[in-house]
């Protein structure tokens, strides 16, 4: 059901810089950007590095794509998972937060919204 990780969620406190350091350190291009993000390409993958300024609980940093949210976390759930946050509506999609029997925490997203337009 997991079709990949989407993204790396990274919280900076300043959009602006940490795009041009994530740009100059890692060559790091930026995809798409809003008023709280940035999204940055990885090279030879289509995943991103999601720069962004908010306030989401530290644990949440990777985000695997799934194709349907609702039915992964029904899927995740039966398998042992619990569920932190049902599925809520994000920019792109739908998004919901699980925990793995060792309490980690795994966010799963879909892009029934469409994704990102390039810059």
């Amino acid at each position: 059901m997991l079709r990949k990780i989407d993204c790396v969620m990274v919280r900076v406190d300043a959009l602006e810089a940490a795009e041009a350091f994530y740009t100059k350190v890692f060559g790091l291009q930026p995809l798409w950007r809003d008023e709280s993000a940035v999204g940055m390409a990885l090279p030879e993958t289509d995943a991103e590095v999601v720069l962004h300024t908010m306030d989401l609980p530290a644990d949440l940093n990777v985000y695997f794509l799934v194709d349907d949210v609702a039915a992964a976390v029904a899927a995740y759930e039966r398998g042992g998972c619990v569920v932190r946050t049902s599925p809520f509506d994000v920019a792109i999609g739908r998004c919901a937060v699980l925990e793995d029997p060792f309490g980690n925490s795994l966010c799963v997203i879909d892009l029934s919204k469409g994704p990102r337009q390039p810059i």
